[in-house]
């Protein structure tokens, strides 16, 4: 069996990224009833809310699915207290030192996975303890890594570097690009922007119809001063071009991301003044779909892609 299948006892090994005013209960159980992992994306919630997102996911299916926490914020432990006292069993750490946490939700009995950009950054994972790790490239949408590997390049270089299991994450949003992650050694996927883009996404209706007639080099890696992370781009980013053709300050840019700026974007659709995280594959992406529709795609795409590809060797 597969071994993320088998970690996460699901049926295919896709896991839904959990991504920040996006992935709430309703994505998170359709892609588990699906067949994958859902995740609920706790980077914008506070422990309240996320305990009543947990509580609704946990009504909505019997399927396991797990929370992303984002450990840059300040809250964090109080969302690991929700966590442990909801029994959720899977926990997805990100942007932050997987040492502080982990072996605190190992004794808990909760199984963890670290995002990591780099050969260096999943070793220190694996010492942490963790499960396995998500080796995101530099065509990810949202917070990123300075290093800016490609995910062809990253996959195969973190597969070399550590014995537990690695998750591809950047830029894959078909079957094709399903077999091949899984061809450069990665046992599972992780999928931001297509699951962002779906039905059931929080993300508003105005940002996915946007991100539809989004055309290659839509998207922009940007604010490395601050945390780099890849943006679509729009008024907001224009005005940001500016301040970097003035020789911006640090303190200037983060004065002009300010706080609340990609929940105005992602979440109430402000497509002038928002900042809207996404992935360069959303270029490819014409249609919003259901969760239950992309998974049927995606898994006819990649049965076909295998078939033919045995076919002509």
């Amino acid at each position: 069996m597969n071994s993320i299948c088998n970690l996460f006892n699901i049926q295919y090994p896709i896991v839904q990224g959990g991504m920040v005013w996006t992935s709430g209960w309703r994505l998170a159980s359709a892609v588990s009833n699906a067949g994958g992992l859902g995740l609920i994306g706790a980077g914008s919630m506070s422990a309240d809310l996320l305990e009543e997102h947990i509580q609704k996911c946990q009504k909505a299916t019997d399927k396991p699915f797990g929370v992303n926490i984002p450990l840059l914020y300040s809250k964090v432990e109080e969302q690991l207290d929700v966590i442990v006292k909801n029994k959720v069993s899977i926990v997805f750490t990100s942007a932050g030192n997987p040492m502080t946490y982990t072996s605190y939700l190992k004794e808990k009995g909760i199984k963890v996975v670290h995002v990591i950009g780099s050969s260096k950054q999943a070793l220190k994972a694996q010492s942490a303890g963790v499960d396995a790790v998500v080796a995101e490239g530099f065509e990810a949408g949202g917070h990123n890594s300075k290093d800016e590997t490609t995910t062809l390049v990253l996959i195969p270089e973190i597969v070399k570097a550590v014995s537990i299991p690695v998750i591809a994450a950047g830029g894959i949003a078909s079957g094709k690009a399903i077999l091949a992650s899984m061809a450069l050694g990665a046992k599972g996927v992780q999928i931001g922007t297509l699951f962002l883009m779906s039905k059931e996404s929080s993300a508003h209706d105005n940002y996915k119809e946007y991100l539809t007639k989004l055309e290659q080099g839509g998207t922009s890696l940007t604010l490395k001063e601050l945390t780099p992370v890849r943006i679509a781009k729009n008024q907001f980013y224009d005005e940001l071009m500016e301040l970097y053709a003035g020789h911006a300050s640090v303190e200037e840019l983060r004065a002009k991301l300010s706080k609340g700026r990609s929940k105005k974007g992602i979440f109430e659709g402000d497509l002038s003044d928002g900042e809207l995280e996404v992935g360069q594959v959303a270029s490819s992406i014409v249609q919003i779909q259901s969760v239950e529709e992309q998974f049927k795609r995606l898994i006819l795409e990649y049965k076909e892609a295998f078939d033919q590809l045995k076919s002509e060797l």
